[in-house]
């Protein structure tokens, strides 16, 4: 065998014949153990073998070239040396196997396969062994040579031969004989042939027992027994009257001591010794080959007995290749074999040797892959082999670094009760696998967090630092903000106040993420985490070291104080401060006033916005900024680059409207680029929370500054805001969140214009543009918004108060108007132009009306729809709605045709049942004003519709008992029309 390495020409015949040899061992073995002949057959074999040895170097590398004549020639020579041997093996004597029988039937099988071997050239020999196999078909008869061949043309790739002929095919398969049905049976195979690899002796074997002796002991008649049997056996026979015999010669014994046979005993170790390491070499050779899975199952198999039997086995194995080789067959297609495969490399990775072999190897990945098999004995095999592997400092890198395999692992342990075993052995991996710190931050990244938390808060020094490094890079999800924010806070906040600039930057950004979840506000302040920020913040000054330590000590109070914490009682240093005390608030502010970096005023102005929320906080804030004249710098921010501190400061100015309303509309006025940056910067394509807020900080500021207005005028912001309330609601935009609350801004904006109709400018602005027929319009298409439908009555309130000074008598070349009012208001009174054309006046305002020059809510059609919008479940939508109609019962107007006009449509009814649906003050007061109205102006109808509601009464009775003082008055009127009042005159008044 060791000759045929050497040979480059047909090397695969050459191995052939080295195969045919190597398979005679066997036999020679058996030949040692049988007199008879044995001399002759021993003899050619030898001759035959030389012969061979002779032909093979004539063909070794280092040999002249040979001629394609004498190479065929040496072929058949070599052919025939093989049969020649085939001969020799059938001459072997049945009684030298004695009762073995299968190891007759494998060497009687040998002979025949050698007697029968060809060994043609290359060129022709794939095409004679398809012919003998088509041959042995029409015979109706197939050799165990061609049935193997068969096999293997079978199960290889197409038009490919095998790289070397299966030479073990005699040692494990030659027990392959026909039956008498012509099928084949097989006799157990390598774990039972491999015993014959060296032939055994009668003398390793126990009388008793018939196996082979572990312990062998001699006893007084010279019989060599296994000690444990030959124990038992005096035991049994203590008591005998014959007395105690040799259980194999019957002489009667007189002693019963046992004596251990060394030289046997060690004569079995050293052919087991011998044995082992055939048959691990042979296993070997089966598994480089892999001819059939059939045979890799068996040398897998008799592989794994022995290195259950003898740690030495192992090292054995590793050193000739087979722990290597073994990693090739877990992406097998075969599962029995992969989990063989694997079982198998458990035990060979017991040591660190094999630990180093398989990390040179795929089979981590591969063992990884496996655990997604659904095969359950497969998945438990690859864990334990894991486990083992995870044992070793070497591999915890190599194993945490599988894409996957740790996020495997994870999902495994906590499915507990899917597979109590699979959760229980991937807990322990991922145990070991902590002993690699960049494992922990992998297990991080996965979800599984406690390992990083464990040795940030318990570790070392050293520890810490790496563990806050890595929490510091990852991007947490709500569920681990709180298991950080629950674990870890302390020892975070600790290391803000170390002197580490790196530690101190990790555990910073660590802290602005879990303050980022709210509900991470209470273990934050019980941790103690307000005083030391706003010492970072206010106080603490440390050299070399840039702001963001400041940047993120505002980001993580500003998290905090946007939570539901109480913040009344929320104290920031030893003296008693709390985050609402002037000091807080001013500190803040005086730092806004600052050139800081923009997210550092994002974060401030977000702590401003918050305190807000609380009035007294509120109060205290409105002060500051007006001493501090902060309000300007916050009107600035309106144009940074960055949109979420424009948003922010955006929110914090309409939170301030109210109190510093004119200040805020005077800084816009004075700022560069507004306020018409404001409502220019839009993209049609969407809409962004920064033109919702910007919208509705326009449309919050004080609706009568008219400077601001006239701002806005100038600009041509209103063509801009028609445009886009239409793109809207026409839905040419795609759908946002902020889309509803940027209509109301822009809704909003309009409706201040007609708080200043006073200006010539704003009034022929609201002409040209008909605003009438805008809110009329926008009263019925809000897109679900009540804010729309309020503000646009309330447009149309003041629109129609100045009706009655927009309406005019007809000149005396007034051409005729066309009304637009509907059949049903028949009260208009007409008259005469100079040139004798009749005009319509409207009945209410006794002069000419337009909905677009006059601002008529009876010629725009509004009065059905602000009835209509009586009906609405809010009650500010109901007021608003309630407030454009009172203008139509104004005492500068004709109260009396207005009532008329009203009851045509059902108004009593619509008033009335607004005291059934709504409690409000405000509302109640403008319905009893309403029916005070059509009680003093309308006809009977009108009173018996009033008086007959079962609803007023009670109504009444509780605004006059528990309303306000406008509230009262108003039913205090109702009831005294209603004659449910004494009438006191003005003498009898006190």
């Amino acid at each position: 065998m060791s000759s045929v390495v050497d040979v480059d020409t047909e090397q695969e015949t050459f191995m052939e014949l080295g195969s045919y040899l190597h398979r005679t061992s066997p036999a020679i073995m058996e030949l040692r153990n049988s007199p008879e002949n044995a001399t002759e057959i021993l003899k050619s074999l030898n001759a035959n073998v030389s012969l061979a040895k002779e032909l093979v170097a004539k063909c070794s590398s280092g040999a002249q070239s040979i001629a394609d004549g004498e190479l065929k020639g040496i072929i058949q020579q070599l052919e025939e040396v093989i049969r020649n041997i085939g001969e020799s093996l059938s001459k072997i004597p049945a009684s030298t196997f004695r009762n073995c029988a299968y190891a007759e039937i494998a060497i009687r099988s040998l002979s025949k396969e050698m007697r029968e071997a060809r060994l043609q050239a290359n060129g022709t020999r794939q095409e004679n062994r398809y012919a003998e196999i088509r041959e042995s078909q029409e015979d109706g008869t197939v050799s165990v040579q061609n049935s193997n061949l068969v096999s293997r043309k079978l199960s290889s790739k197409s038009g490919e031969e095998p790289r070397l002929i299966d030479f073990l095919k005699g040692v494990y398969y030659s027990g392959e004989q026909e039956s008498g049905s012509g099928q084949l049976d097989t006799l157990p195979q390598l774990a039972q042939l491999a015993e014959y690899v060296e032939p055994l002796y009668e003398t390793f074997f126990c009388p008793i027992t018939k196996k082979i002796m572990d312990d062998p002991v001699t006893i007084e008649s010279g019989v060599t027994y296994e000690r444990k049997a030959i124990a038992e056996w005096f035991e049994k026979t203590k008591d005998d009257s014959e007395g105690i015999t040799c259980p194999a010669t019957k002489t009667k014994l007189q002693s019963t001591a046992l004596n251990t046979n060394l030289a046997i005993k060690s004569t079995i170790l050293e052919w087991i010794e011998r044995n082992e390491a055939t048959r691990i070499r042979v296993a070997r050779t089966a598994l480089s080959l892999a001819t059939s899975e059939a045979m890799v199952l068996d040398a897998i198999r008799d592989l794994k007995f022995l290195s259950e039997k003898k740690r030495s086995n192992r090292e054995k194995m590793h050193g000739i290749g087979i722990t290597k080789l073994l990693t090739r067959y877990l992406e097998n297609d075969d599962a029995v074999l992969r989990l063989e495969a694997l079982e198998l490399l458990c035990l060979l990775v017991e040591n660190e040797e094999g630990k180093v072999i398989i990390g040179k190897t795929r089979a981590i990945s591969r063992a990884i892959k496996m655990l997604s098999r659904i095969n359950t004995s497969e998945k438990h095999a690859a864990l334990s082999f894991l486990l083992e592997l995870s044992k070793s400092d070497l591999l915890l890198e190599k194993i945490g670094s599988v894409v996957g395999g740790i996020l495997i692992l994870i999902t495994m342990k906590f499915n507990e009760s899917a597979d109590p075993f699979a959760s229980e052995k991937s807990g322990e991996i991922l145990k070991n696998l902590e002993r690699c710190p960049i494992n922990i931050k992998r297990m991080a990244e996965n979800g599984f967090l406690d390992p990083l938390l464990n040795n940030l808060v318990e570790g070392t020094e050293d520890t810490q630092m790496e563990m806050v490094s890595y929490l510091g890079e990852l991007a947490l999800e709500q569920d681990m903000k709180i298991s950080v924010a629950e674990n870890a806070s302390e020892t975070l906040i600790k290391m803000v106040q170390s002197g580490n600039s790196m530690v101190r930057k990790a555990a910073f950004g660590a802290l602005v993420q879990i303050s980022s979840y709210h509900a991470n506000s209470k273990a934050l302040v019980e941790a103690g985490v307000v005083p030391i920020m706003i010492e970072e913040m206010f106080t603490r000054k440390i050299h070399n070291e840039p702001m963001e330590s400041k940047d993120e000590a505002a980001a993580i109070l500003a998290n905090i104080l946007e939570s539901n914490v109480d913040l009344e009682s929320l104290q920031i240093n030893k003296h008693g401060h709390t985050i609402t005390s002037h000091y807080s608030i001013y500190n803040i502010t005086h730092m806004l006033k600052c050139s800081v970096p923009d997210e550092l005023n994002t974060n401030l102005v977000k702590m401003l916005l918050s305190l807000s929320k609380l009035p007294k906080a509120l109060s205290t804030i409105v002060s500051v900024t007006r001493e501090t004249e902060v309000i300007c710098t916050v009107v600035e921010f309106l144009n940074a680059p960055s949109e979420e501190l424009t948003v922010v400061a955006a929110k914090l100015l309409i939170t301030l409207s109210s109190h510093s309303g004119h200040t805020i509309a005077d800084g816009l006025c004075k700022t560069r680029g507004q306020p018409e940056s404001l409502i220019k910067n839009f993209d049609h394509n969407s809409t962004t929370e920064k033109h919702a807020v910007s919208a509705n900080l326009l449309a919050k500021l004080p609706h009568r500054n008219v400077t601001l207005n006239l701002a806005l005028l100038e600009q041509g912001a209103v063509p801009i805001i028609l445009d886009r309330i239409q793109v809207i609601q026409r839905g040419e935009t795609r759908t946002s969140r902020y889309a509803k609350l940027y209509v109301e801004g822009l809704v909003g904006i309009l409706v201040r214009f007609t708080a200043t109709l006073y200006d010539a400018d704003i009034l022929q602005m609201a002409m040209e543009q008909n605003l009438t027929s805008v809110f009329v319009e926008l009263l019925v298409r809000t897109s679900g918004s009540d804010e729309v439908q309020r503000l646009a009555a309330v447009g149309l309130a003041n629109l129609s108060s100045e009706s009655i000074s927009l309406s005019k008598q007809p000149d005396a070349t007034r051409q005729k108007k066309k009304s637009f009012l509907p059949k049903s208001f028949s009260l208009r009174t007409k008259k005469e132009d100079a040139k004798g054309q009749r005009i319509q006046l409207c009945p209410v305002h006794k002069g000419v009306c337009s909905a677009s020059a006059t601002f008529c809510l009876l010629d725009s059609r509004a009065v059905e729809r602000l009835l209509g919008c009586l009906e609405h479940e809010n009650p500010k939508v109901v007021e608003a709605a309630l407030s454009a109609l009172s203008t139509l019962l104004d005492e500068r107007v004709d109260v009396e045709k207005s009532v008329g006009i009203l009851s045509e449509v059902d108004g009593v009814r619509h008033v009335l049942r607004i005291l059934r649906e709504h409690k409000e003050q405000r509302v109640w007061q403008k319905s009893f004003w309403v029916i005070e109205k059509f009680l003093a102006n309308g006809d009977d109808r009108s009173f018996r519709d009033i008086s007959s509601d079962r609803v007023l009464p009670s109504a009444l009775l509780t605004a006059f008992h528990r309303g306000d003082g406008s509230t009262k008055q108003a039913a205090e009127n109702v009831l005294r029309h209603l004659k449910k009042m004494p009438e006191f005159s003005g003498s009898m008044i006190l």
